[in-house]
């Protein structure tokens, strides 16, 4: 029994000890049966169902009761369904609606509905960079194992790609990346892994991973790839250091040698340029010489018919001259009427005018020459006893 109803209270005091009053006015919380009441009647009218006020007082206030709770509990179901059924999407996102399971639309940014559960929907950033980096043990085309670290950097593309082909795209990207840099380090050398190859190998892995992931329809871009410094494991870091080392020697000594060739062989080269040009220079000169002499001899012959006597005795004067002219000996020789002219020939006077004048020579020719010029002088004297006896 209510505590309001007729009889249901000796007192007239309501459960937190407010009186009633003469006029109905009361103190304390209003009547909740009223209030049900009420809600019940506006709900009804609102959906045009229930009966009217005052009629079948006994069984309406359940069933009005049962009524109001199940309208309030679809209100508040239809407001649930309505706050989830909304949602944004921001400027840096994309969102996939799927409609009993099937690829629907691609929504944009801005404020959306969709309708659950006949709908579901995806939304990812489509343009934020994500990184996935990876540490392996790689086997070199010289069978060497080196530690690769990798860094990979993509977006989502298509976002319908990315959330419909493949189940866990992710995970596809890295087993992607897992193959592309085995196959690239296993066909580079060594050297080339620890040094100065690896900005090649990061395109090559680059190109290589995006086939992949275009070929998988994963909706993914690789937008870069960085291959970090590569080392050798822990437990041959020691022999490595010894190899890099010995590598270092022998681009050092190679460097040297080349050093020391690009001295030496222009040299070389400059000798063998010089004796070539003296070899065409004395072949020019001996042509042109022969050339001249032939010139000169047909010449020679021209005058030689003309006048044969003068041109003999002119011959023969130019080659005596030209015979008598390098030598130091002196021959002195009579007239026709057998009367011969004791000439004096300052013979040492000669000799050393011969000396000042030539081009310094050796000892041996300096004694020759002063042997003949006392032959000459011995052979002039004998001449003279010769005639002064006749």
């Amino acid at each position: 029994m209510a505590w309001n109803e007729p009889g249901g209270n000796s007192n007239n005091q309501d459960p937190w000890g407010g009186k009633r009053r003469n006029n109905g006015d009361r103190k304390g919380p209003p009547d909740l049966d009223e209030a049900f009441r009420k809600l019940q009647e506006s709900l009804n009218g609102l959906f045009g169902g229930g009966k009217k006020r005052g009629e079948d007082g006994g069984g309406s206030g359940r069933s009005g009761g049962f009524g109001g709770l199940l309208g309030i509990g679809l209100v508040v179901l239809a407001a649930v369904w309505l706050y989830s059924a909304v949602y944004v999407v921001d400027e840096q996102e994309q969102a996939v609606v799927l409609r009993f399971g099937k690829y629907y639309e691609t929504v944009g940014p801005g404020l959306n509905i969709y309708f659950p559960p006949i709908d579901k929907k995806y939304m990812e950033n489509v343009t934020r960079e994500r990184a996935y980096t990876k540490q392996g043990q790689m086997l070199t085309e010289d069978e060497n194992i080196v530690e690769v670290p990798l860094t990979v950097q993509y977006k989502i593309s298509n976002l319908q790609d990315f959330v419909l082909s493949v189940d866990q795209p992710e995970i596809s990207l890295q087993h992607a990346t897992d193959s592309a840099l085995r196959h690239v380090v296993g066909s580079t050398a060594m050297d080339q892994v620890l040094t100065e190859g690896r900005e090649l190998m990061a395109s090559e892995i680059k190109e290589r991973l995006q086939r992949f992931m275009d070929t998988y329809r994963t909706g993914i871009t690789v937008t870069q790839v960085n291959v970090q410094s590569a080392a050798a494991p822990r437990e041959v870091q020691e022999a490595f250091d010894d190899v890099i080392r010995a590598r270092e020697d022998e681009q050092r000594s190679r460097n040297q040698a080349e050093t020391y060739a690009n001295g030496v062989v222009p040299e070389a080269r400059g000798q063998a340029q010089r004796i070539l040009e003296d070899a065409n220079g004395y072949r020019d000169e001996t042509v042109s010489r022969a050339k001249g002499e032939a010139d000169r001899f047909t010449k020679l012959v021209a005058e030689y018919r003309k006048a044969p006597e003068v041109t003999r005795q002119r011959l023969y004067l130019d080659t005596m001259q030209e015979v008598f002219s390098n030598t130091s000996k002196v021959l002195v020789t009579g007239n026709k009427n057998g009367q011969s002219n004791l000439l004096y020939l300052p013979l040492d006077k000669m000799v050393e005018s011969g000396r000042s004048t030539s081009t310094p020579v050796t000892s041996a020719a300096a004694t020759g020459n002063e042997a003949n010029a006392r032959a000459a002088a011995d052979l002039q004297q004998q001449q003279a006893r010769t005639r002064e006896s006749r």
